[in-house]
């Protein structure tokens, strides 16, 4: 009898364990279709409806904007016109809304990105088939001679890939959410090599649709390239266009959402920002802090900007970076030869991309100077001033103001810091 009853307590205490450690760690509930719709879902958002117009006015030709889409694939695999304040008001409503969805439940973030993802592909499928239709009866006017009026200057083609690279933004988000993603050596890998070049074939369809009916005058002339497409080729049911976009932007926002806050998560958690950004919900098993976080700065984002300054601000600090992060690479390859790599590309690649990424970042500033570029470099690092003061030094009135805070972040919220999970 007192043998049953101390197995049963050793049972129990087992269990508890085993509550206790799902809910203080974030769990692996992400398989390869939900990686593979991250990917297409965070990259397909409102670029390709909107940046053809862009890439354009840089390449003036149809032959050279077509090989810039692609060109950015494979880089990538190695609207009306209403008051702004109401689009930047719509704007912070959407993020507000995603960050709840996230920050609330992971498997509802993951759910909300499977069915915009599959809402953004029926209007990718429409665009596409519609012009294919259109080209089989013979509009191919305005591919005759596409390669005529080229511009190739280094500032215009760095300018065009800015604009095409934002557009495909989002072929690294679900490195950020390795833990979460079952079978990650194998699913990670995997996702990439199937989302990536799918989202370059309907790039590049899109664009060939987009030309059958707009030539690039026309094209250059449209404030919404989507839009124009609708209203020429499905009226009368051309409303579906810019409910489809919307579906396709929100679905975009919710998948970075889901996965940027994730890094700011692990950079709480290994020291490089503040510690109460590793925490995690109890009860939701989301890193609630994280999310919350790049929420208000996504909101912060939104009230000085207009799209075409953003695209460049974002564009030149994530090369900046993506740059940095590859060389990084390139050098632990040659110093830390002991580690461990369950993931490996052949070292070209990284180098490669480092070379590539230095070119976007230098030949616009070069050869087209503009404020963002200044702000951007400014922003970041500002960044330095918080971390010294909050992180690496610790001072004792920046202390005294985010200790409080994180006591009651943690009771509001009910985050538990990672050192209190259970081994």
């Amino acid at each position: 009898m007192e043998e049953t009853s101390l197995r049963k307590r050793r049972e129990d205490e087992k269990s508890i364990q085993s509550i206790e450690h799902k809910t203080t760690n974030l769990q692996k509930e992400l398989g390869l279709f939900s990686g593979i719709c991250i990917i297409v879902g965070t990259i397909i958002g409102s670029g390709i409806f909107i940046s053809p117009k862009s890439v354009l006015s840089n390449m003036e030709a149809v032959g050279p904007c077509l090989i810039v889409w692609a060109a950015c694939g494979i880089l990538a695999t190695l609207g009306c016109n209403p008051p702004q304040v109401v689009i930047k008001l719509l704007a912070a409503a959407a993020i507000l809304l995603i960050t709840t969805v996230n920050a609330l439940s992971v498997r509802l973030g993951s759910y909300v990105q499977n069915v915009f993802t599959a809402a953004k592909m029926v209007i990718v499928v429409i665009i596409i088939i519609s012009g294919l239709v259109l080209l089989a009866q013979g509009n191919t006017r305005n591919f005759e001679n596409s390669f005529e009026g080229t511009k190739l200057s280094l500032g215009a083609i760095g300018l065009a890939f800015y604009n095409g690279l934002w557009a495909y933004d989002g072929w690294n988000q679900l490195n950020y959410i390795t833990e979460e993603l079952r079978n990650p050596f194998r699913n990670l890998p995997l996702a990439i090599i199937i989302g990536i070049p799918l989202v370059t074939g309907c790039y590049i369809l899109m664009n060939v649709s987009y030309f059958t009916v707009m030539t690039a005058t026309e094209l250059l002339q449209s404030q919404a390239v989507a839009v124009t497409f609708g209203d020429r080729v499905l009226y009368p049911a051309s409303w579906v266009v810019p409910l489809f976009v919307a579906f396709s932007t929100i679905g975009a926002a919710n998948g970075t959402c889901f996965t940027a806050g994730r890094l700011v998560y692990v950079a709480g958690r290994e020291g490089h920002m503040l510690k109460v950004l590793s925490y995690v919900s109890v009860k939701r098993l989301t890193p609630a802090p994280a999310i919350i976080f790049y929420g208000i700065i996504a909101i912060i984002y939104i009230i000085p900007g207009d799209i075409n300054s953003l695209v460049n601000y974002f564009s030149f600090a994530a090369w900046l970076f993506y740059g940095l992060t590859i060389f990084g690479l390139v050098v632990m390859r040659f110093t830390r030869k002991e580690l461990k790599r369950p993931i490996k590309v052949p070292i070209f690649i990284p180098i490669l991309v480092t070379l590539l990424s230095v070119f976007l970042v230098l030949a616009p500033i070069i050869s087209e100077p503009a404020w963002e570029y200044l702000y951007c470099v400014l922003f970041m690092l500002s960044g330095l001033i918080f971390y010294f003061l909050f992180v690496y030094y610790k001072v004792g009135w920046a202390q005294k103001i985010s200790k409080p805070l994180t006591m009651h972040l943690q009771m509001l919220m009910e985050v538990v810091p990672p050192e209190e999970a259970p081994e």
